[in-house]
């Protein structure tokens, strides 16, 4: 019978050539879903961790206010200083020190709510983006605030998370964090008016270049979903020899 078989259309070296040329290796695992991983209790698992994490940084904010307040106001200091050498190591202090407790109050909320939505879409790329807003707000406050001023509080990364949560969608071209995206604008896109100077005493510059590393981390976190998409399309036109 050595005639007798599938026939050249089922040739596996074929198939496998086929499918190298359209970027899907043989034998690759198909890609996980939460429901395929871990369905309900992993995704319970996600927002518990996102929700203690969170609240575990709300947490130091509080003790940090609160030991500031028992030195008088010391450790605001430590904030970012434009321009001044001794003032880049404010940008690692800053988001954590208040002016007083009525500054910490009116951020606690949105901390909680934006920073949450931020980190239970994956503990990871949420820190990731907590990171490049943390570091590129810090960044633009040092080289564009008033002379002789200092930068203080966690708005800018309220700025941050915001247009994270509103672009990442986009980016990535995925619906439902298009949606998610929507909703947070609805709620909170009223925000965004203070990234334009205004009231003295507001670090606007803190808001503005908050809201822009928001925008470059919702890009840069987008990265894997951009090349996919770029690759199904080259793939889809592409025309087996």
């Amino acid at each position: 019978m050595a005639g007798a078989g599938l026939g050249p259309s089922f040739d596996p070296d074929r198939i496998a050539a086929i499918r190298a040329q359209l970027g899907k290796p043989v034998g690759a695992p198909r890609p996980s879903t939460p429901s395929a991983t871990g369905g309900v209790p992993g995704i319970k698992q996600l927002g518990l961790r996102a929700g203690v994490l969170i609240a575990g940084f709300v947490g130091l904010l509080y003790g940090v206010e609160g030991v500031d307040t028992a030195v008088h106001g010391d450790l605001e200091s430590a904030g970012i200083e434009p321009r001044r050498a001794e003032g880049l190591s404010g940008i690692l202090f800053a988001p954590l020190l208040h002016d007083n407790w009525g500054h910490l109050v009116g951020n606690t909320l949105p901390v909680l709510v934006l920073g949450f939505l931020v980190l239970v879409s994956g503990i990871g790329r949420g820190l990731a983006a907590t990171a490049i807003i943390w570091l590129g707000a810090g960044l633009g406050v040092w080289l564009t605030g008033a002379t002789g001023s200092t930068h203080i509080g966690a708005s800018s990364l309220v700025f941050g998370w915001l247009t994270f949560l509103i672009c990442r969608g986009w980016f990535a071209r995925n619906v439902g964090q298009i949606v998610l995206g929507l909703v947070v604008l609805a709620l909170y896109g009223s925000l965004l008016w203070g990234v334009l100077p205004g009231q003295p005493g507001i670090s606007w510059q803190g808001h503005l270049f908050g809201a822009l590393s928001g925008l470059l981390a919702g890009w840069v976190l987008s990265g894997d979903a951009r090349r996919n998409r770029r690759g199904d399309r080259a793939g889809a036109g592409a025309s087996p020899r």
